[in-house]
């Protein structure tokens, strides 16, 4: 700037140019920021989507001492507690048939293993 004497209004516009490309490197380092951050959001989303385990077919529902068997339940039964485990069709149907343990009786896994008609 000039010290000799008052400013021109050449001075003034490479004040103004110098104020407004502050501004802009700040406006854009705060939009990299935000970019950043949805970036690692999304590949956090992505990462437990590659991880999530899919849902078994079949769940066998154990009692509160945990070694009795209490359900057969199909995979999506909302019944289905959290002491609920999956197994595979040939456990379930083992279980149905020969363990004695009663199918769930909203999602009637027997029917859906071809147990019952």
């Amino acid at each position: 700037m000039n010290e000799d004497g008052p400013l021109t209004r050449l001075d003034m516009l490479r004040f103004a140019r110098r104020v407004v490309e502050h501004q802009a490197t700040r406006q854009l380092a705060l939009m990299d920021r935000w970019i950043a951050d949805e970036e690692r959001r999304e590949a956090e989303r992505r990462r437990r989507l590659a991880t999530r385990q899919a849902a078994p077919e079949w769940l066998v529902e154990r009692g509160l001492n945990g070694s009795s068997a209490v359900y057969v339940h199909l995979g999506g039964c909302t019944s289905a507690g959290g002491r609920s485990k999956g197994v595979g069709r040939d456990q379930a149907v083992r279980a149905l048939t020969e363990g004695g343990v009663p199918a769930c009786p909203l999602c009637r896994p027997d029917t859906a293993l071809g147990l019952l008609e």
